[in-house]
């Protein structure tokens, strides 16, 4: 069965652009024009994917991203925006996003980042539901993250990330292997963003607790372990 990808694109060549585009490479597709038509969608039908414009009419992008990450809708989303400017793409992650690309693109780069996210569904077997660390937990049904009783709100990304090296706990694992792991092999972008996704985790997972579990080896990597005080 074909993955359904919902774009979100208010300029109609674009759309119409990337409607051939994926038709032609097997997925389903839909266009919504507007910020409420895509909502619409997205809480009435299931999607494998969103490509979502930030800067469209009636709601904005971040505006539509936001309250469908509320409803708990864990719909993979790719951000599509004309603007190169970090505010939008860090902005567009700390609300739940899972990737971004910079108009103009390469439709090679756009399919291969739609293969990736597509791809990076964790697989969860019976009876293997809790990850644990110490007092750190996450419930990968209910896809909850506490630690000491408390739950810890993070974004798909980072809670991707959390699962790939507790998934590997007390291993030592490199940029390159989290990049392929976590962010996809097609990938493209920088590995520093490896080390800002690890800060972001560091201040939610460890500040504040007498224990930190994510460790950095350096020249190396990155591994979470117990006993680092």
């Amino acid at each position: 069965m074909s993955e359904r990808i919902l774009i979100v694109e208010d300029e109609q060549k674009i759309s119409r652009v990337l409607q051939l585009e994926l038709d032609y490479e097997g997925y389903e597709t839909t266009v919504a024009s507007n910020g409420k038509q895509a909502l619409e969608y997205l809480e009435s039908q299931e999607w494998g994917l969103v490509l979502l414009d930030i800067m469209i009419p009636e709601l904005s992008g971040l505006e539509v991203l936001r309250r469908v990450r509320r409803q708990g809708n864990e719909t993979p989303v790719i951000l599509l925006t004309a603007r190169d400017e970090v505010y939008d793409k860090v902005n567009g992650l700390d609300l739940g996003a899972n990737d971004y690309i910079t108009k103009p693109f390469q439709i090679e780069e756009l399919l291969a980042r739609i293969r990736a996210n597509l791809r990076k569904k964790v697989q969860v077997g019976p009876g293997n539901e809790t990850l644990q660390m110490g007092d750190l937990q996450v419930d990968t049904a209910a896809h909850e993250v506490t630690r000491s009783g408390n739950i810890i709100d993070l974004t798909p990304r980072e809670y991707d990330l959390l699962v790939c090296l507790l998934e590997n706990k007390n291993r030592v694992l490199t940029r390159e292997q989290l990049i392929e792991k976590v962010w996809g092999f097609d990938y493209f972008g920088e590995t520093n963003v490896v080390d800002v996704y690890i800060r972001y985790l560091r201040q939610k997972i460890d500040k504040g607790y007498d224990k930190a579990f994510i460790q950095t080896i350096r020249g190396v990597g990155y591994s979470i372990k117990e006993g680092n005080q």
